[in-house]
């Protein structure tokens, strides 16, 4: 029988309806290869082997009454450990929330219950998703399995390794400045930013709320979809939710045509700085779109250039505001409190002792930017240029369908090479962040290895806000079509396992 860890999300539940496999038999694959493999990854900092094996046993339960079985039912998922989850440790990768145990589920957290998907455990992530890198995290970094030597991006590296090393079939991301689709390129896995609002972020540790997004990750288009779909909706417990209906991302996954689709290539995300394998495949990338029917042509957006600082004032300033609540007082870590000192004093020993290097270096930049004096100067004006970057968007998708552009100008680079050199290791989300300060749309895809070093390339695909199917439209037809010419890069073992 073939090993239920190799087949895709789609395959599992159809084994499970089927009766080939049980999901216990699937969960129970699942938890081995972890216990196998997880010691070199670390995607996983909370494994809940109790709580996958009971929900995969209440799915065999209702396909033995003869139950009508959902989509994903008894499908195995890592979840990233930012989301609040009843009773099961959720720490953001970070000390200051060490063995904190949620009173409640996040809403993303229901709809996959709701869904019968199973929770295998808590994914690492760079801590309170501030990193490029997965290195960031209180818990230690994430080995790449195409080599462990080399970071799965981030902040989701947790979620997108677990992919990569066959951990699990399914995955939980979010999404601030590119911390789905970042991972899914440097692994070779798919990932998918929804339109911001589409997924509930009630329950969502907050980083910065005008940019997070949570979203799927998988190891093919079709299952990304399927999970979209799964935990997609409005919910009226979070504000900013979309009230609207979920667009037709299966049945666009499953179309995979783009005859007569216009693409656009957006000029700014090339030149210095890129390499030149993640190049090349790109290109190849967009002349198999043409090969495909689409129509292409180059689209300028003359404000991206100007993202990445507007990014990292709105993004810091935002964080600023949200950790303000990880005070010592109500939740997590509390230092010193030995009855001699204030409450400032046991707050403030708290948050020294609690949070990394890089979630005090956003902090101070975001509370600086905000402080009186300068809040017009930079927080203002990065407002601004999200406003002309939204607009160069609505300007470009009067002309094109979809835009695409390499995910990452790189592949994965070594651990530790840009940890003292914050902008070298911002400059890695350089592609990503346009989509997050507009709120569209965004999937990266697999499009090949780079011939110098046998890593993963991502494209990134990008789409109106609320014309996700478009994203799996194009990414279905892409990976059919690579696939066919050079098989799927995660059909064979991951090189460092």
């Amino acid at each position: 029988m073939t090993d239920p860890t190799r087949l895709t999300a789609a395959e599992t539940a159809a084994a499970i309806v089927s009766g080939t496999l049980t999901a216990v038999e699937v969960t129970e694959a699942h938890l081995a290869r972890i216990e196998a493999v997880d010691e070199k990854v670390n995607a996983f900092l909370h494994v809940d082997r109790e709580g996958a094996l009971a929900r995969a046993r209440a799915v065999d339960e209702k396909r033995e009454r003869g139950e009508k079985l959902g989509p994903l039912a008894g499908v195995p998922l890592a979840l990233k450990d930012i989301f609040t989850t009843e009773g099961v440790p959720t720490t953001v990768g970070s000390r200051i929330l060490e063995g904190w145990l949620p009173p409640y589920d996040a809403t993303l957290v229901q709809r996959l219950r709701d869904a019968d998907i199973v929770v295998l455990g808590k994914a690492n992530m760079d801590e309170f998703a501030m990193g490029s890198s997965t290195e960031n995290s209180a818990y230690g970094p994430t080995g790449n399995p195409w080599d462990l030597t080399r970071i799965p991006g981030g902040s989701g590296g947790g979620s997108a390794a677990a992919l990569a090393a066959y951990e699990a079939p399914l995955a939980i991301g979010t999404d601030t400045g590119g911390s789905i689709r970042q991972p899914a390129a440097m692994t070779g896995t798919v990932g998918v930013k929804p339109t911001y609002g589409a997924v509930s972020r009630y329950g969502m540790v907050a980083f910065s709320s005008s940019l997070d997004q949570g979203g799927p990750c998988a190891r093919t288009v079709l299952d990304a979809a399927l999970l979209h779909e799964a935990i997609a909706g409005h919910d009226p417990l979070d504000s900013t939710s979309i009230d609207r209906p979920v667009p037709p991302v299966v049945e666009a996954a499953r179309s995979a045509d783009v005859k007569g689709l216009r693409v656009g290539v957006v000029k700014e995300f090339a030149g210095e700085g890129y390499q030149a394998g993640v190049m090349r495949r790109f290109t190849e990338s967009v002349e198999l779109l043409r090969e495909l029917g689409a129509e292409v042509t180059e689209i300028s957006c003359p404000s991206f250039d100007k993202a990445l600082a507007a990014y990292y004032l709105i993004a810091p300033s935002e964080c600023s505001s949200n950790l303000a609540r990880f005070d010592a007082m109500r939740y997590g870590l509390r230092v010193g409190d030995d009855g001699t000192r204030s409450a400032e004093e046991v707050t403030a020993l708290t948050r020294e002792a609690g949070f990394g290097a890089e979630v005090k270096r956003r902090i101070m930049l975001g509370t600086y930017a905000l402080s009186s004096g300068y809040y017009d100067a930079y927080y203002g004006s990065a407002q601004k240029v999200r406003t002309l970057i939204t607009r160069d968007f609505e300007k470009a998708f009067e002309q094109v369908d979809v835009l695409v552009s390499p995910t990452s100008p790189t592949t994965a680079f070594p651990i530790g090479e840009r940890a003292d050199d914050p902008m070298a290791m911002y400059l890695a989300d350089l592609c990503t962040i346009p989509t997050n300060l507009a709120g569209n749309a965004a999937m990266s895809l697999p499009c090949g290895l780079a011939p110098e070093d046998g890593l993963p390339v991502g494209l990134q695909i990008i789409a109106p806000a609320m014309a996700d199917d478009r994203l799996y439209r194009v990414g279905a037809a892409v990976e059919a079509a690579l696939t066919a010419r050079w098989g799927h890069p995660l059909l064979e073992e991951a090189p460092a396992l």
